[in-house]
């Protein structure tokens, strides 16, 4: 038996109000409305209320983090039968990684019901990939203590679960660089290689525009914060126009 202790917590009528419209759209009906509150208390708002002896979400998030992975990979091993574990471990990350879970975090808004200081709200937390991803973790950690595994796998066969056809069928758990350079190597016997064009901002808001070079010319761009992430946007341009490129 798995207990979390949870702070008792006041639940005004505009959290009632925000909470009931929550459940509507993730069509579950929480037994204890405190678990589902407790669920979306990003720690930056323990830290503006030190005085109502609240708990943030961290331990439900690890919890959920659990379900996740259990349910997934049921999944996958029951509806893949004729395939690898290392394909089957490929697929569930991709499933289950921060892009994946925070898009799916913003298709039932969770963002807007988050509770978060002002100040990580002013600067763009509710839109914050691994704070959707963190919170949705958290929030599947609450719908198991309140209403079990089973009620958890129909909430993922609603949000999550189908988005896998199209990751297996499209192999988009290869990561776009990895991708490319499978393509490169196929068409043309070459890697593709990346150099910077460009980084601007400060020091602590860079952004970097990085090049894709296939055979010593620029094909595609992609900008990012490092540039890690510019590469793979642009070996992700890249492919997207892979036809124009593979013909020279």
């Amino acid at each position: 038996m798995i207990i979390i202790k949870l702070t008792t917590m006041t639940t005004t009528n505009n959290d009632l109000e925000a909470l009931d419209e929550l459940q509507k759209q993730i069509k579950i009906t929480f037994n204890d409305i405190g678990k589902l509150k407790h669920a979306l208390i990003h720690r930056s708002y323990i830290n503006e209320n030190e005085d109502k002896g609240l708990a943030n979400n961290e331990r439900l998030e690890y919890l959920g983090d659990a379900v996740l992975e259990l349910i997934v990979t049921e999944y996958l091993f029951n509806k893949y039968v004729d395939r690898a574990e290392g394909d089957l471990t490929s697929f569930r990350a991709a499933t289950v990684n921060t892009v994946s879970l925070a898009e799916t975090a913003k298709s039932i808004n969770l963002g807007k019901y988050i509770y978060m200081s002002h100040g990580e709200e002013i600067t763009g937390g509710r839109e914050r990939p691994y704070i959707l991803a963190n919170t949705f973790e958290a929030l599947l950690g609450a719908i198991f203590i309140d209403q079990g595994l089973d009620i958890c796998k129909g909430f993922l066969m609603c949000f999550l679960l189908p988005k896998i056809e199209k990751i297996v069928t499209e192999r988009l758990d290869i990561d776009s660089k990895s991708k490319l350079q499978e393509m490169c190597q196929d068409r043309f016997n070459v890697t593709p290689t990346y150099e910077l064009i460009s980084s601007i901002g400060p020091d602590h808001a860079k952004i970097f525009t990085m090049g894709l070079k296939i055979d010593r010319k620029i094909v595609a761009q992609g900008q990012g914060k490092n540039k890690q992430e510019a590469e793979q946007k642009a070996a992700h341009e890249a492919i997207i126009n892979w036809d124009i490129i593979s013909r020279g």
